[in-house]
């Protein structure tokens, strides 16, 4: 026989035997980019004009690549872009029920379509809406607040029982009018109507605009108290922020130049981080 052919023979001999102890090993070594247990297999975005990003892209519209939640655009590393690389198979099951002006009473709506998803993930950020509705007296009453967020996880407990939720702490709205009263920019966008109930008169020193300031940050304190109630009430499934958002200092540099109100796309970031590191999910 031709040498070549011994060759050949030899080399295929090689490669069967190869082949033969590949498929009798016991513990197959895992590919590159096989999920972690536990990993989640999907990511639902519950809550308001915050969690889709609005104004981010320097438009006064959402704005959800930069979402810090199901964002996927290469300038905020999102929860979900942070998941992807630790389970590539979770690509494009990155769902945005959050709404512009919604108040916690839509969260029940929001949370039923997250179960038809069938996420495995759902992080809540609401609240804002229920202060900055109107006027003080327009404000959600507290016990209307802890209600319309109990139907709201109820549905995807009921739905999805073995979903991970992350509920957020609303940011410290205060502390923006603390940062921009100051600021000729930002008081001339707040005069459009921006979040009345605290920036309104955003430079008087009066009595009674100094008390309804406080009555807004007291009122976010308290719905802040009933998310960690109403976390706590559903079960191990949830984890709560421990108030990280609400402890970022928020600064100018931070927010979108055109309602210096909401987070800008360096501002989703920072929101992406200290709740990423709040998930448990970090690896």
């Amino acid at each position: 026989m031709p040498r070549r052919w011994v060759a050949a023979l030899a080399c295929l001999a090689a490669l069967v035997a190869l082949a033969c102890e590949g498929g009798t090993s016991a513990t197959p070594r895992p590919s590159p980019g096989t999920p972690k247990p536990g990993t989640p297999g999907g990511i639902a975005a519950l809550g308001d004009s915050i969690s889709t990003g609005f104004a981010s892209c320097v438009v006064l519209t959402s704005c959800e690549r930069n979402s810090w939640s199901t964002g996927d655009g290469l300038r905020v590393e999102s929860h979900y872009r942070r998941l992807l690389g630790q389970n590539p198979a979770i690509r494009g099951r990155a769902y945005n029920h959050a709404r512009p002006g919604a108040r916690a009473d839509a969260l029940e709506g929001q949370a039923q379509a997250a179960v038809r998803d069938r996420a495995d993930y759902v992080t809540v950020l609401i609240g804002a809406n229920d202060v900055c509705r109107g006027g003080v007296d327009a404000m959600t009453p507290v016990a209307t607040f802890r209600a319309d967020v109990d139907r709201g996880l109820r549905a995807l407990r009921t739905g999805r029982p073995k979903a991970r939720v992350l509920v957020v702490s609303i940011p410290d709205l205060y502390r923006l009018w603390e940062v921009g009263h100051s600021d000729a920019r930002a008081t001339r966008a707040w005069r459009r109507g921006v979040c009345p109930a605290l920036l309104a008169n955003a430079t008087s020193t009066a009595p009674a605009d100094k008390a309804r300031r406080a009555a807004v940050r007291d009122r976010i304190d308290a719905y802040n108290d009933q998310l960690v109630a109403a976390c706590r009430a559903y079960g191990s499934r949830c984890r709560n922020d421990g108030g990280a958002v609400h402890r970022v200092r928020f600064t100018l540099d931070l927010l979108n130049p055109l309602d210096w109100f909401h987070p800008n796309a360096t501002g989703q970031g920072r929101l992406a981080e200290v709740t990423w590191r709040a998930s448990g999910l970090a690896s």
